[in-house]
């Protein structure tokens, strides 16, 4: 009885953590941690985007984090490493 129990709830944290892929941590965590729990490298085109935020890497996390509002309102967590986020992040710093 209690292996099936076990099993259950070690499943049901599986499900939730695949959902959790490149999404940010609520904003309540800003400065004790990370905001990216994973990154998001596929190209989202620019319509899409109403928002980027660029974090540099500090005490806080040491990860370059850039956070893309989309015009849904979902904030997705990029790959600063992507050649189409790397243009991103250049034209922000140009401006």
């Amino acid at each position: 009885m209690m292996g099936k129990a076990a099993a259950a709830v070690l499943t049901l944290l599986l499900i939730s953590a695949v959902g959790t892929k490149g999404e940010a941590v609520p904003r309540s965590a800003i400065e004790l941690r990370c905001q990216c729990v994973g990154t998001h490298s596929k190209f989202i085109h620019p319509k899409f985007i109403q928002n980027v935020n660029l974090t540099p890497s500090g005490p806080h996390c040491k990860n370059v984090e850039v956070i893309a509002t989309l015009r849904d309102g979902r904030e997705v967590c990029l790959e600063p490493t992507a050649p189409w986020v790397k243009l991103i992040i250049k034209a922000i710093l140009d401006k």
